[in-house]
């Protein structure tokens, strides 16, 4: 991602996109003062914490479990750039529908393991995120 691209993604993820942005921020620094080291992938800040959980996004930060893929890495960085898009609608159109389904998914395999779930990018938000996360941050980018 070239610089220009890089400056407007820090631009609107502290304007348009602050709320989510500020939720990774507090979050942060919560972990921050527990001990945890803060990662970069690209333009992201991550931290790694917890086990086999996957990953969360809130605005220019990501949360994973601690042995995240890149393909996880790409997805939450995807959310990131839906941030930037979505703005202060981030949380109602994308993050509080992706933790519900979320959610939803671990009780249907806990409770009911016979049904078998479409894939997780089967919907709209999540598949796009993987589509964002592949195409802006591509291998080369660890």
């Amino acid at each position: 991602m070239n610089k220009f691209k890089k400056v407007l993604f820090y631009i609107l993820s502290f304007t348009w996109g602050l709320p989510m942005t500020l939720m990774g921020l507090f979050g942060g620094l919560f972990l921050m003062a527990k001990g945890i080291k803060p990662k970069r992938f690209n333009n992201n800040i991550y931290f790694e914490v917890g086990s086999h959980w996957g990953g969360l996004e809130a605005g220019m930060f990501f949360f994973t479990d601690t042995t995240p893929s890149l393909h996880t890495k790409q997805h939450e960085a995807g959310h990131g750039i839906q941030n930037i898009i979505f703005g202060f609608f981030m949380p109602f159109v994308v993050s509080i529908p992706s933790a519900i389904r979320y959610w939803y998914r671990i009780y249907m395999r806990t409770n009911h393991p016979e049904v078998t779930l479409s894939s997780y990018d089967s919907i709209w938000f999540e598949g796009w995120a993987t589509r964002l996360g592949e195409k802006y941050f591509p291998r080369r980018y660890k």
